[in-house]
């Protein structure tokens, strides 16, 4: 799971709770709106920091790029021949990001998710920018249904229906 530089710290603590609750990795992009360590996070994060995985990256080309690869057509290996890393599920296939927008045409719970991909959310302010929307990484937009006329959801809640949709689909990977 992949935040572009969010802006409130408690949404980013209930983050942490659902990736440590689910397995999830949580990647943050900045600039962040607020210092890391702000008590804020800390307090809705609870103790929940040491039982989540959790990366800080320059900038979302940065972190785009650790997760995926760089902005390429084809993703390298690193061996020296020009092939694509393999996944977490062992084929060659390449990372997939899922860019959440209100202006996605599909839903999420239509997508057939598989380890290795990438969900991919906008500060709560603004949504991803046309620039983020636009990356050649980004390989769908998708939305979350709702009522029209209604602009959003809060970012940790539309995260944590995101993420349970694939854990879901997962089975449960070492869920009880």
């Amino acid at each position: 799971m992949l935040f572009a530089s969010p802006q409130i710290p408690p949404n980013t603590g209930n983050a942490i709770r659902m990736c440590a609750g689910t397995g999830a990795a949580l990647h943050l992009a900045e600039p962040l709106g607020f210092n890391f360590d702000e008590k804020h996070v800390r307090r809705a994060g609870l103790d929940y920091h040491d039982l989540a995985e959790v990366h800080v990256h320059r900038s979302l080309d940065a972190a785009l790029t650790a997760l995926v690869g760089p902005a390429s057509p084809l993703l390298d290996d690193g061996d020296g021949d020009g092939g694509v890393a393999k996944q977490p599920d062992g084929t060659d296939e390449a990372p997939r990001v899922f860019a959440f927008t209100a202006h996605g045409q599909r839903w999420h719970a239509d997508v057939d998710y598989r380890p290795g991909d990438v969900l991919l959310f906008g500060p709560e302010p603004t949504g991803l920018s046309d620039e983020a929307l636009a990356d050649p990484r980004v390989t769908e937009q998708i939305r979350i249904p709702m009522i029209p006329g209604r602009r959003s959801m809060n970012l940790s809640n539309a995260a944590a229906v995101a993420a349970y949709e694939v854990w879901r689909q997962m089975g449960f990977p070492e869920g009880k």
